[in-house]
């Protein structure tokens, strides 16, 4: 099983931070780390993964009525370690280059399904071609005339359909979106194994984010892959690889 960090290690640290993303790379083993981004109103590329800020800061409103200035004065609790702020997609690259150049992967969530960002597919595929990180990248999104937009900038871009039943990604891909992974709820798998055969499955998980108490469960890893998952997109992957 293919064990990627949920916005970070998004358990034990706040989510989609440059902690928590620190925290991830320094995991052996470890495939990748998931985020979202998102575009503040003058057009920077922010990781967020909330259309407001009002969950995860002291702030309320949209991310989209923020210039990124107002957007890095609000603070982001972080219990003993230092208060956070909001990252810029070129503040994450950053930070991660150098893992990314050894081999870990980001699967970047374009948070546009609910407000369709204009311009965000270019800036990001801009972004990732100009740091020479395309092998590093698996784009992903809910919304697949999003997927098909990317697809048509970057050919060879891999991209991941995100939906809630593993069925419904298989819908969005027939229908010519360009994805070749599916990315369902870990618990809308409502296909066989067999019917899953030769798919990558990158199934994510949601709920005991930080400062919530670690649940001190660990997942079956082998129910998981006998329903056909290949990947697992969680929120402590620390647990599973020291």
């Amino acid at each position: 099983m293919k064990i990627w960090a949920h916005r970070g290690c998004s358990q034990m640290y706040p989510e989609n931070t440059l902690l928590a993303f620190e925290k991830a790379m320094n995991i052996q083993g470890l495939t990748g780390i998931e985020l979202d981004i998102q575009l503040t109103k003058d057009g920077e590329l922010v990781v967020i993964h909330d259309e407001c800020v009002d969950r995860t800061t002291e702030g309320t409103g949209f991310v989209r009525d923020y210039t990124l200035s107002q957007l890095k004065k609000l603070h982001i609790y972080a219990g003993d370690s230092p208060a956070q702020s909001i990252p810029t997609m070129g503040e994450v690259f950053d930070l991660l280059e150098p893992r990314l150049e050894a081999g870990l992967k980001i699967n970047i969530e374009l948070k546009n399904s609910i407000y369709p960002y204009d311009g965000m597919e270019e800036k990001i595929i801009e972004m990732v071609h100009k740091r020479g990180m395309e092998k590093s990248i698996v784009y992903s999104t809910f919304y697949a005339k999003s997927l098909e937009k990317l697809k048509t900038l970057d050919m060879d871009a891999e991209l991941g359909i995100l939906d809630s039943k593993v069925s419904d990604c298989i819908y969005k891909l027939k229908g010519g979106c360009g994805a070749a992974a599916l990315h369902p709820f870990w618990r809308g798998v409502d296909m066989t194994a067999g019917q899953l055969e030769g798919y990558t499955v990158r199934a994510w998980m949601s709920g005991h984010l930080y400062p919530e108490k670690p649940t001190g469960g660990r997942l079956d890893f082998s129910q998981l892959e006998a329903r056909g998952i290949t990947d697992i997109i969680l929120n402590e992957p620390e647990i599973y690889l020291k």
